[in-house]
């Protein structure tokens, strides 16, 4: 495919002549008059238009999520330069993640809820609105990762974009890139706080302490953006050939400024909004751009009109008003007027032409919400109003543009996981596999005409910056036309699987005495795709010739052939023994499949059935997995009778009747296991495993065993009683079924003692984790310091510690990442304990510098990320570890983290 490129923001004069319809005299304006709006169902145009913003989610997704063809991706964003840069939006058709363009479609996505939240309520929407765009606003907290600090992009463009598959199984490296004090990017910093500023604003009535917090961040980037100035292409190079900054970083200074003044209403960031105006570019005539819309790189446009409201300055009011003619009437005095089609859509540039005209039917629904002049309101509602009915399907086309709605809807957006391709082409499949609802397009020609087509990422790829204001327009709509109108009930609706996983077979030799078989494991998934290193398949033989001839399935012989790529043979097993049907393993374990590319996808092996030498009563035509198997050795088929399994579940394929339904299946290996020592008791908990009807719990008093059986449960639950204090107890769980008992956990510790009541004073310790990958090789753990007392402390006469099992005797490395106190102010420091215990033998003590200040009453120490790693970078078992929970994501009161204060235990329970 052809590298895709982002058309820039500011578009140099002729480009502009090129977009304008010029007349000498009169200015010949199509029809835009005529705006029915009552012809469609808005509450449901909202509900896909935020809908496709879950197609675009990087990371772990969460349990409510509603795509069922999009799963977990991008898990090691970040891990390059040692973040957690994993959420956020992937961009467009692609999956890198352009902070620049995803800040300004949260911004945009916040002010439409500023200014139509009640469309969002009439439509049943609020909810699902503020949800996606929380999730970006919390990828942009965890990409600030110091007030200095922000990484404004995850992914190469070039290596990205020279692949075609699914987001779940991206073969290629994710680099991650940032701006900081030395490569600063004021247009960067200032969009990301204008987002976290608008989002605080509408987080503020439902959960006020979100809002603190984004606000907090907001003010932090803004002033890196002010302090540092520089444009932030310059400083990640890799974005300039898709989101460069053309228009420069006044523009942001001044959005970031205002959304900070109607945030907090602090005048000096409405000066500075203000006194970054006077940089804006201008024309030969001194006059800001009108010729353009807002847009991911000039934000002056919106800015201004803001402006206007906030200040009654008439620099900004003339500003937007010239803006609104040359999208409507043309510019007084001047032949300047946007482009028509001949069917009404303001076609400002053919590279995503509906999302400028959707940007700026959402910026003339707020100028006309404000504009006192009914007939300057009138022309601007109107315009609106057409430009989105134009893009729902009032065009001479009679389709929409907005994939999964209305009539005629495009089917073939430039879009590479909901194309859902296994084999890295854009024409495989020939149709896509998922709709993509919501998405809005590019958009037609000038002269409305369309191609519906995958490779035109010109007019046919979607962004999440396109369906930003489209959005907000959306809403302004619900509430002019959608009184009574409903989202669609049970939406999305369940899609029509095809087969993911299955084997291709043909006959690649056959002999008196055997039958070679040209086997594909095919991994063709996309509900949602995913990478696979556990999948076998079964092949099914009758032996009934055999035993009539005086042979058994110990005379008969399997072996891998003349072509393998990755696979086992195991010699005939017994599946229904009376009547002679035995079968083969094929077992490609160790090999990962994955639907990436042609070499990814399948994974081929030749395997030969033998009967005896110089025997001849070998028969395939009565084999179960024979009646599948294509006579052609060059022209595999897809065979129903070969069952295929992905980690021991059967996922296609027809068994024998009778018989064993497949090799014997124990469950897995139960995960998860937690001892928390009590009074003279230990409980446990684990996870469930698949498949088991039953647990059983062994206790030991020796490190590593041997274990005795003390209980067994049906659930995953076990409290241990009548214990000694003091002793240290080692227990495993077993998972079992009708088939048998499978391998143990993982062993759990844990000393009962007698309670102690944990410490509690003035000062609290909040805690949550910022890893949920307990067996990894960091230690990533997140704190906050609460003075609920009258006076202040002093910092610099506390010590946190931090309680775990280093796994291993090796030197260790500790980091502060991130503090609002500043990371200067801290350090940290390793101690053994003098008497370990079952979930501890070590702590990592953290202090406090004096310049960390004083901690005043009511207040709090704000985040302080601390991340420590062993020099050699071998993993740790988090699961065992007295200070981890891998649940709290959340701050809150933790007990198993200690504070000292002079010496003397203030807060927490020690181990």
């Amino acid at each position: 495919m052809s590298p895709r490129k982002r058309k820039q923001g500011l578009i140099l004069s002729l480009s502009v002549m090129l977009t304008c319809t010029m007349f000498s005299g009169a200015v010949f304006h199509p029809s835009v008059a005529k705006a029915e709006g009552s012809g469609y169902n808005y509450a449901e145009a909202l509900q896909k238009s935020i809908y496709f913003y879950e197609t675009q989610r990087s990371g772990e997704l969460p349990d409510n999520n509603r795509v069922e063809w999009r799963g977990d991706s991008g898990l090691q964003d970040g891990a390059d330069v040692g973040h957690d840069l994993t959420g956020g939006w992937y961009d467009a058709g692609d999956h890198v993640k352009f902070g620049f363009p995803m800040a300004y479609t949260a911004t945009m996505l916040a002010w439409s809820v500023y200014e139509y939240k009640e469309g969002y309520v009439q439509s049943g929407q609020l909810d699902e609105i503020l949800d996606n765009i929380r999730w970006a606003t919390d990828y942009f907290m965890k990409a600030h990762t110091a007030p200095n600090e922000l990484w404004g992009q995850v992914g190469n463009g070039t290596a990205d974009h020279n692949w075609w598959g699914a987001a779940e199984v991206m073969p290629m490296a994710r680099p991650s890139y940032k701006i900081d004090a030395a490569h600063p990017g004021s247009d960067l910093a200032a969009e990301t706080a204008a987002a976290l500023a608008s989002a605080a604003i509408i987080f503020r009535d439902s959960d006020a302490a979100y809002a603190d917090k984004l606000l907090l961040h907001a003010k932090q980037l803004y002033n890196f953006a002010d302090t540092y100035r520089g444009v932030y292409s310059e400083s990640i190079t890799d974005a300039t050939q898709y989101y460069k900054s053309w228009s420069g970083y006044a523009d942001e200074l001044s959005w970031g400024g205002v959304w900070l003044y109607m945030a907090t209403g602090d005048q000096t960031y409405l000066d500075k909004a203000v006194t970054a105006s006077n940089s804006w570019s201008t024309n030969q005539s001194g006059q800001w751009g009108y010729q353009w819309t807002q847009s991911w790189d000039d934000k002056h446009y919106g800015a201004q009109l803001l402006l206007s409201r906030i200040t009654d300055d008439p620099k900004f009011i003339q500003s937007t008003e010239r803006n609104m003619q040359f999208w409507t009437t043309g510019v007084n005095g001047t032949t300047d007027r946007v482009a028509y089609t001949p069917g009404g859509l303001a076609h400002l540039d053919q590279w995503g032409a509906l999302r400028y005209a959707a940007t700026q039917a959402f910026l003339a629904f707020v100028y006309a919400d404000w504009v006192g002049d009914p007939v300057k309101q009138n022309t601007a509602r109107t315009f609106a109003e057409r430009q989105i009915t134009y893009m729902l399907g009032d065009n001479p086309r009679s389709s929409s543009y907005v994939i999964g709605f209305g009539s005629n809807a495009l089917q073939h957006p430039h879009h590479r996981t909901s194309h859902g391709s296994w084999s890295d082409s854009q024409t495989t499949p020939a149709n896509h596999r998922h709709v993509l609802y919501g998405a809005l397009v590019g958009g037609p020609s000038k002269t409305d005409s369309y191609t519906d087509t995958i490779s035109d990422y010109v007019s046919n790829e979607v962004a999440t910056d396109y369906n930003s204001a489209f959005t907000g327009a959306l809403a302004k709509m619900m509430l002019l036309h959608g009184q009574g109108q409903q989202p669609l009930e049970n939406f999305p609706p369940a899609e029509t699987r095809e087969d993911e996983m299955f084997t291709e077979t043909s006959v690649n030799a056959s002999g008196s005495n055997f039958v070679e078989i040209r086997a594909l494991l095919n991994n063709r998934s996309g509900w949602p795709a995913r990478s696979s290193s556990q999948m076998s398949f079964y092949y099914y033989v009758d032996l009934s010739e055999a035993a009539a001839a005086g042979y058994g399935p110990e005379d008969i012989t399997v072996k891998a052939g003349g072509y393998n790529q990755g696979g086992t043979v195991s010699q005939l097993l017994p599946f229904d023994e009376a009547n002679h049907i035995y079968y083969t393993k094929i077992d490609f374990t160790g090999t990962p499949v994955y639907p990436g590319g042609q070499s990814a996808y399948r994974k081929e092996i030749q395997f030969r059935i033998s009967a005896p030498l110089n025997t001849a009563f070998w028969d395939n035509t009565n084999d179960f997995s024979f009646k599948g198997v294509a006579s052609g050795a060059s022209s595999p088929v897809k065979n129903p009778y070969i069952p295929v399994f992905d980690a021991g579940v059967k996922v296609y394929g027809e068994l024998p009747s009778g018989g064993n339904p497949g090799e014997p299946q124990v469950p897995g290996r139960p995960s998860g296991l937690q001892a928390t020592a009590g009074n003279a008791s230990v409980s446990l908990a684990w996870n469930a495993v698949s498949g088991a009807t039953g647990y059983t719990i062994k206790r030991s008093l020796v490190n590593g065993g041997p274990y005795a059986a003390i209980g067994t449960v049906t659930g995953t639950t076990y409290s241990d009683s009548g214990l000694v204090n003091g002793v240290d107890y080692y227990y495993v769980v077993t998972a079992s079924n009708s088939v048998g008992e499978g391998t143990a956990s993982a062993q759990a510790a844990a000393r009962p003692r007698e309670t102690t009541p944990p410490a509690k004073g003035d000062l609290r310790v909040q805690y949550r984790t910022n890893d949920t990958s307990p067996g990894d090789a960091q230690i990533r753990s997140q704190f906050r310091i609460v003075n609920t007392g009258k006076e202040a402390v002093a910092l610099s006469g506390l010590k946190l510690r931090y309680y775990y099992t280093v796994d291993g005797d090796k030197p260790q490395e500790f980091h502060c990442d991130y503090a609002v106190l500043g990371s200067g102010n801290l350090s940290g420091s390793f101690v053994k304990l003098a008497a370990p215990a079952a979930l501890a033998d070590s702590y990592v003590e953290i202090s406090f510098a004096p310049g960390a200040g004083n901690l005043a009453p009511g207040a709090d120490t704000g985040e302080i990320q601390v991340r420590i790693n062993k020099t050699d970078w071998t993993p740790y078992n988090e699961s065992n570890d007295y200070s981890y929970s891998g649940t709290q994501q959340a701050f809150a009161d933790w007990d198993k983290v200690t504070l000292h204060r002079e010496g003397t235990l203030v807060w927490g329970l020690e181990p």
